[in-house]
C-alpha cells in the first residue's frame, strides 16, 4: 500500500516535498521602483500629458503600461524582466508599437528617458 503525500512531514519540520509547497514566482515590481515611476508618471499627468496607467504582474515580466486616454492602447511600457539581467538589461521602455525605446540595468537610468525627451516638451 502506498503512502499518501503529505503537503508537511509529519512532526512538523517543513515541506515533506517543496515542490508541492512551493509558490509561483511573479515578477513585480518593487516598492522603490514603483517610486521612481509613479514621480515621473504624476509630473506627466499634472502637465496633462499622461491620464491613466495600469500594471501587470506576470511569471516572465513586470509591465506598467501608461495611456493617454483610458480607452486607447498604452503610450509607453515600462517592463521589467529579470532573466534579461545579465544581456541587455532587466529594464525596458517600449513604445506603443513595441519598438524598444531604452533598456538597461539600471530603472533611474532607463526612466532618464522621459526626464530628458518628454519632460522638456511640457516645460
Amino acid at each position: 500500500m502506498d503512502t499518501p503525500i503529505l503537503p508537511f512531514a509529519p512532526n512538523g519540520a517543513g515541506p515533506a516535498h517543496p515542490q508541492l509547497c512551493a509558490a509561483p514566482t511573479v515578477v513585480s515590481f518593487h516598492r522603490r521602483e514603483l517610486g521612481l515611476i509613479l514621480s515621473i508618471y504624476g509630473r506627466m499627468v499634472a502637465a496633462g500629458e499622461w491620464r491613466d496607467y495600469a500594471i501587470g504582474h506576470g511569471k516572465e515580466a513586470a509591465v506598467f503600461c501608461i495611456y493617454r486616454r483610458t480607452s486607447e492602447n498604452p503610450l509607453f511600457r515600462v517592463e521589467k524582466r529579470p532573466k534579461l539581467a545579465q544581456r541587455q538589461g532587466a529594464y525596458a521602455i517600449l513604445s506603443a508599437e513595441g519598438q524598444v525605446l531604452k533598456r538597461g540595468r539600471e530603472l533611474p537610468q532607463v526612466l532618464q528617458l522621459f526626464e530628458r525627451k518628454w519632460l522638456k516638451l511640457v516645460d
